[in-house]
């Protein structure tokens, strides 16, 4: 599976511009059929024609590795804790857009169908009209959710590789009695010489050191 961003805004839906795409595809789960043929209305009016349809959520997380959908939608009448299991390994293992519709909720459902990545959560009234609307911000907080993780990724990432490359920085300034200046200058040189990154030295550094201990 591709990344799931990306994906989205390959087919000309992401925040900026939200557009439909006949070739999205579109995973729709609902095991009432008449709702279950409201909503597939209310996708192809709104232009996605690519909708496929399963009756259960049993295996879920098989059936969309089988499927592949660019976007998940899923209603119920009461999302069961079994069910909210499975949006949580679904969101995480392969990060799709989630929309869930549902008759009924209360907080502790509403807060744990939030924690288990759903990207839209719709409680009562249910019209093919706003299927367009809600699915168009579906897309929309699942790639800014997404924007705000990558950021928080990369973020993370700098950091451990400063620790890294401060770590390193001590053990060449102790074992050759370089000063800091000296010792990121060793690093960086070595990285230039070897078109590697700077980290991935510093790495290579403090792995060797603790090889000789």
């Amino acid at each position: 599976m591709c990344n799931a961003q990306t994906r989205l805004t390959d087919l000309g839906l992401h925040l900026d511009n939200p557009s439909p795409d006949a070739a999205l595809k579109i995973l729709l789960i609902d095991e009432d059929p008449i709702r279950r043929t409201i909503l597939e209305a209310g996708l192809r009016e709104a232009g996605f024609a690519n909708v496929i349809r399963i009756e259960t959520t049993r295996g879920l997380l098989d059936q969309v590795y089988r499927i592949d959908p660019d976007v998940i939608l899923i209603d119920l009448e009461n999302p069961s804790r079994d069910v909210l299991e499975q949006m949580f390994q679904v969101s995480r293992i392969v990060r799709r857009p989630i929309a869930m519709f549902v008759d009924q909720s209360d907080r502790g459902t509403t807060e744990a169908a939030v924690d288990a990545g759903v990207s839209a959560y719709i409680v009562g009234g249910l019209r093919k009209e706003r299927i367009k609307g809600i699915l168009e911000l579906c897309i929309s907080r699942f790639n800014a959710v997404a924007r705000l993780q990558d950021e928080l990724d990369r973020a993370k990432g700098a950091l451990e590789a400063r620790k890294t490359i401060d770590r390193a920085k001590g053990i060449l300034m102790q074992a050759k009695g370089l000063s800091e200046e000296q010792a990121y200058a060793a690093l960086r040189k070595t990285a230039m010489n070897e078109k590697r990154k700077i980290a991935d030295v510093a790495q290579a550094v403090i792995t060797a050191t603790e090889l000789l201990k």
